[in-house]
């Protein structure tokens, strides 16, 4: 079952390490890599927080505010980058707990390139130290789904 302090284990400061594909709906596009550094912070007594990613040799930085739905028992991710200015539609869901591991699971709808998309964001691989989120597209309702960006975060032990 989610709760308010689902996302706790993200806040701080990350050395983020993406691997992007150049383009989001070919299964045969190339990948791209890049770094960057992140901080999370929480609001609202951990039922909220937001981050921020720079991304400065891609010159860009984007920012996610993640929302508690106390009734739901569900999380909302609305994601905005500074290339936009804009929030794109927000995926939501919940983190599930199973033998000790932890994963959460988020879905929404979006377009890409004038393409009506399902997305779905997965957070996995989550330690005190450690953290991945990967997000992947599907053109067919999530019957199948193309992974097309992923993020792998390590805690920042230094300044």
């Amino acid at each position: 079952m989610s709760s308010p302090h689902d996302f706790d284990f993200l806040h701080g400061d990350w050395d983020v390490h993406h691997r992007r594909r150049t383009d989001f709906l070919d299964p045969g596009a190339d990948w791209e890599e890049f770094v960057a550094t992140g901080r999370c912070w929480s609001l609202f007594d951990g039922a909220a927080n937001i981050d921020e990613l720079d991304v400065p040799d891609q010159g860009w930085k984007g920012l996610t505010l993640r929302l508690f739905d106390r009734e739901r028992e569900t999380w909302s991710l609305n994601w905005s980058t500074s290339r936009s200015g804009r929030l794109f539609p927000p995926v939501t869901g919940r983190f599930e707990h199973d033998s000790g591991d932890v994963r959460g699971v988020f879905h929404g709808d979006d377009t890409h390139d004038g393409k009506d998309v399902r997305v779905r964001f997965v957070w996995s691989g989550i330690s005190d130290t450690t953290a991945r989120w990967e997000q992947a597209f599907s053109l067919d309702g999530g019957d199948s789904w193309l992974p097309n960006w992923s993020m792998d975060f390590t805690r920042r032990t230094g300044p």
